[in-house]
C-alpha cells in the first residue's frame, strides 16, 4: 500500500504556542502512524500574503487590465507560476490530508494564511466552474480546521456575545474547502487555551490525539448535495422547486447558509451528521 501524506499549514510565529503544540502532536500521531507529514510553516517561510503579479512568471496575458484569478489560470496552464506556489501546489496533490493549524484572528483566519489560500488554491488546480463542490478537484481529500480561541466556548453559542460560530466558519468551511471538493471533518477547536490550566491543556491535546488516530475514518460534516441546485443561469443557481418543497415542512433550514429562513441546523458546521 502506498505511503499516505499529510499536509499540515501552520500559521503562528510563536513555537511556544498552543498552535505549536497542536501541530506538533499531529506531526507525531501520522507519522507514528506512517503517514508522510509534510508541514508549510507560513511565518517561518515567510509566504507571502498578497496575491499580486508577481506570482507569475513571464509576460502577462493583459497587462492593461490585470485580473489576478484569469492571469493565474494562465500560468498555472503553462507552468509559469512562482516557485513558492509551485511548491505548496505540489505538496497539495501529494495530500490526502490537509490541516490547517491557526489562531483564529477577527473570525477568521490570519492574513498569511488567507494568501496561501488565494495564492495556492488557484482556478484549474484547485478548481473550476465544472469541477467544484461535490464535482471538485479534491474530492478525494480531508481537510480540517484546526485553531484556538481567544474567547470562551459559551461565548460562540447561539446566545452568546460573539455569536454562534457555525456562521464565521461557513465561508471557510463551504466557501474554501468543500467548494474546491475536499470532504470536510469537524472542525479542531481549542477553546481559550490562554485562560485554561495546564493540566486542563494537557488534556485537551491528548483528546486531539486520540482524535487523530481515527481521523481518516471519520465522516464528513454535511452540506447540500450538488444536485440540489439548477445550476444554470435559467435556474439562478438556486435550490431546485422539488427540494424547497421537501424541506418546507422541516423544523430547520438544510444548511447554515442555506437556511430557508427556517431556525440553522444545531451544530452544521461543527459535527458531522450522525446516521
Amino acid at each position: 500500500m502506498a505511503q499516505k501524506t499529510a499536509l499540515i499549514v501552520y500559521a503562528h510565529q510563536s513555537p511556544a504556542s498552543f498552535n505549536a503544540a497542536a501541530r506538533d502532536v499531529a506531526v507525531q500521531v501520522l507519522t507514528k502512524q506512517g503517514y508522510k507529514v509534510l508541514v508549510s510553516d507560513l511565518y517561518a517561510m515567510n509566504f507571502k500574503a498578497s496575491a499580486t503579479a508577481e506570482d507569475i512568471k513571464g509576460d502577462l496575458k493583459n497587462p492593461e487590465h490585470f485580473i489576478y484569478n484569469d492571469e493565474m489560470m494562465v500560468a498555472w496552464q503553462d507552468g509559469r507560476l512562482s516557485d513558492d506556489i509551485a511548491e505548496e501546489q505540489h505538496k497539495l496533490e501529494q495530500a490526502e490530508l490537509v490541516i490547517f493549524q491557526f489562531p483564529l484572528y477577527w473570525f477568521s483566519i490570519p492574513a498569511i494564511m488567507k494568501g496561501w489560500i488565494d495564492r495556492v488554491l488557484t482556478q484549474g488546480f484547485a478548481f473550476t466552474l465544472q469541477k467544484m463542490y461535490d464535482n471538485g478537484i479534491f474530492k478525494a481529500k480531508k481537510a480540517i480546521l484546526s485553531f484556538t480561541t481567544g474567547g470562551t466556548e459559551s461565548m460562540f453559542k447561539p446566545d452568546g456575545v460573539h455569536g454562534d460560530i457555525n456562521v464565521p466558519l461557513w465561508p471557510l468551511q463551504n466557501g474554501v474547502l468543500r467548494f474546491c471538493g475536499f470532504q470536510v471533518l469537524a472542525p479542531q477547536i481549542f477553546w481559550c487555551p490562554a485562560h485554561t490550566p495546564p493540566d486542563a491543556r494537557n488534556a485537551i491535546l491528548e483528546a486531539w490525539r486520540e482524535r487523530l488516530n481515527g481521523v481518516f475514518a471519520e465522516k464528513p460534516l454535511s452540506f447540500a448535495p450538488t444536485e440540489y441546485f439548477d445550476l444554470s443561469f435559467q435556474g439562478g443557481f438556486c435550490l431546485r422547486p422539488e427540494v424547497k418543497e421537501k424541506y418546507a415542512s422541516e423544523s430547520y433550514g438544510i444548511t447554515t447558509a442555506q437556511h430557508l429562513g427556517k431556525p440553522l441546523p444545531p451544530d452544521n458546521q461543527t459535527k458531522a451528521k450522525q446516521s
